[in-house]
C-alpha cells in the first residue's frame, strides 16, 4: 500500500483482515464480568468523589428508535408507544440523581453527550426536563463540549431551536450512505435533500461542531456511489466526518442477518470504499483524524491531533480529557476510578434495580497496572498514531524495549516488514500506510487476545 496512490495490496488484506477490537475501551467489554457489581460502583464513585476538583464526562444513553435500521450494532429499543419513553425517562431521572449523589460535591462536566437509539424520538417537553435534571445535579461547563446524535429523519427545527437554547453546541447527524438502493437495503431511506435542510438549520443556529457519520462496507455499495455520497456530504461542509466501518456482528445482533449478505463488498472492495472517501476528504481540505474521522484544519478535533493531544473513550474521540466519565440509561458503560461499569439493558432489570434503589450494574472491570499501561500504548496508537518512549517512562517507569521485548519482536515481524510501523529510539509511529490498519496493530498489546482462543466470535472484522 503507498500512501500517494492509496494501493492497498491484497496480501495485507488477507493478512490483516480478522476479527478484533475497535478499542473504545481497554481491556474491551468482552472482559467484563458480573464480579464487579453494583458495589464495587458506589466503591469507584466514592473515590471519584474525593477529586472534587476535577472535571467529569456524562454519558446518557437514550435507547429509542420507531424503526430499525439493519446495519445498526447499537442497544436499541423499537416501540412507536410514546408512554414507553416517559417511563423510561422517570427512571433516568432517578438514576443521574443517585448519581449526583454518589460524586457528592464533584459537579463540573466538560463533556456532555446524549447517543441512542434516537435521542430526537423524545418530544421537546422531555428533552427539556431531561435537561434540566441534569442541571440540578451537574454543571455544565460552559466551554464544554455539550453534543448530541440526532436522525434527520425523525429530527425537527424546532428540536434544534430547542437543543440550543438549553446550550448544546455539537450535532452528530447519521447518515451512512445517500445512495437509495442501499438505503433500501439496510431500511434506513433517507433523502439528502432532508438532511441539507436540516444540516443548513443547525448552521444558521450556531452550532459550534456538526459532524455527518457515514459507513462503508454496506450492501450494494460501489466506489462510485459511495463517491456521490461523500460529494453531497461535502457540499455542506461539515466540521468533521466518520466514516466508520461496518461492524458486522450477527451473533450478537440478530437483526443484522436482515441484510442481503450476498451484497456486501468484498474485503478488496471494502477497502477501496474507505480510500474513495478519504480521497475526496483530504482533497477537500480535511485532516484524517485517528483511525476513521476527518477534521477541517481549524476544528478543534484537528487541533488536537496535531498536537498529539487527541483522546478516545467510549463517546468517541475527544480534546476533552476529563479522568472519570459516568453513563446513565441502559446499557451505557462509565469509565470511573480505573474501573469500567456498564448498566444492565433490559429495561425491566433497569427498572427493577432502580426500584430497588440500587445502581443498575450488570458488569464491569477492575484495571491492574498493566492494564493501565497497556491501555495508554493503545489509546496512543488508535488517537495520535504513536507511542512515545519517554510518555512510558515518565507516567510509568517502563522502558519499552524491556516491558515489551515480546510485542516489539512481532511487531517487527508484522507490521513493521510491511511497512506499516516504523520503531525508533523515540517509539513507535504508526506510518500513513498502517494507519488502515491501526487496529491490528494495537491488538500486538492487548494481553487478553493473548491469552484466550475464544469458541465463538467476539469482534467484527478489522477491515
Amino acid at each position: 500500500m503507498t500512501s500517494g496512490a492509496f494501493a492497498v495490496a491484497v496480501d495485507l488484506l488477507r493478512k490483516y483482515d480478522r476479527p478484533g477490537p475497535r478499542y473504545t475501551s481497554y481491556p474491551t467489554a468482552v472482559e467484563f464480568h458480573a464480579g464487579f457489581d453494583a458495589t464495587a460502583y458506589r466503591a469507584r464513585l466514592s473515590e471519584a468523589a474525593a477529586s472534587a476538583d476535577r472535571p467529569l464526562s456524562l454519558y446518557l444513553h437514550l435507547p429509542f428508535c420507531e424503526q430499525r435500521c439493519t446495519f445498526c450494532g447499537c442497544m436499541v429499543v423499537i416501540t412507536k408507544k410514546r408512554e414507553v419513553a416517559g417511563r423510561y425517562l422517570d427512571y433516568l431521572k432517578r438514576e443521574l440523581a443517585m448519581l449526583g449523589a454518589a460524586l457528592s460535591g464533584r459537579r463540573r462536566v466538560v463533556q456532555y453527550h446524549w447517543g441512542g437509539g434516537t435521542p430526537t424520538y423524545l418530544s421537546a417537553t422531555q428533552m427539556a426536563d431531561l435537561h434540566q435534571t441534569v442541571a440540578t445535579h451537574f454543571d455544565i461547563d460552559p466551554d464544554g463540549e455539550v453534543a448530541i446524535e440526532v436522525d434527520p429523519r425523525v429530527t425537527t427545527f424546532e428540536q434544534l431551536d430547542l437543543l440550543r437554547q438549553l446550550g448544546f453546541n455539537r450535532l452528530s447527524m447519521g447518515v451512512q450512505d445517500f445512495a437509495p438502493a442501499v438505503q433500501l437495503a439496510v431500511n434506513r431511506v433517507q433523502p439528502v435533500e432532508l438532511t441539507h435542510a436540516l444540516f443548513d438549520h443547525a448552521r444558521r443556529l450556531g452550532f459550534a461542531s456538526i459532524n455527518i457519520d457515514l459507513i462503508y462496507g454496506l450492501p450494494l455499495q460501489s466506489r462510485a456511489s459511495f463517491g456521490t455520497t461523500v460529494d453531497a456530504v461535502l457540499a455542506m461542509r461539515p466540521d468533521r466526518v466518520a466514516v466508520y466501518s461496518l461492524a458486522l456482528v450477527p451473533w450478537i445482533r440478530a437483526h443484522q442477518k436482515g441484510l442481503p449478505m450476498a451484497d456486501l463488498p468484498g474485503p478488496e472492495a471494502k477497502v477501496e470504499l474507505f480510500v474513495e472517501a478519504m480521497q475526496r476528504l483530504v482533497a477537500a481540505g480535511y485532516h484524517q483524524i485517528g483511525m476513521d474521522h476527518f477534521a477541517l484544519p481549524d476544528d478543534e478535533l484537528a487541533r488536537a491531533s496535531e498536537a498529539g493531544r487527541l483522546h478516545r473513550n467510549f463517546m468517541g474521540y475527544t480534546t476533552r480529557a476529563a479522568p472519570d466519565m459516568v453513563g446513565a440509561g441502559v446499557s451505557a458503560i462509565g469509565d470511573v476510578s480505573g474501573a469500567f461499569a456498564q448498566n444492565v439493558k433490559p429495561l425491566a432489570a433497569y427498572y427493577a434495580a432502580l426500584d430497588y434503589g440500587e445502581f443498575t450494574i450488570e458488569r464491569g472491570y477492575q484495571l491492574d497496572a498493566d492494564d493501565r499501561l497497556r491501555r495508554f500504548v493503545i489509546t496512543e496508537l488508535m488517537c495520535n498514531f504513536r507511542v512515545r518512549q519517554a510518555d512510558l517512562w515518565e507516567r510509568f517507569g517502563v522502558a519499552l524495549p524491556r516491558y515489551f521485548a515480546l510485542e516489539l519482536e512481532e511487531l517487527v515481524r508484522g507490521p513493521v516488514a510491511d511497512g506499516l510501523l516504523r520503531i525508533n529510539s523515540d517509539g513507535l509511529e504508526v506510518t500513513q500506510d498502517g494507519r488502515l490498519f491501526v487496529r491490528n496493530i494495537a491488538m500486538h498489546f492487548d494481553r487478553y487476545l493473548r491469552r484466550k482462543t475464544r469458541a465463538a466470535p467476539a469482534f467484527s472484522r478489522t477491515i
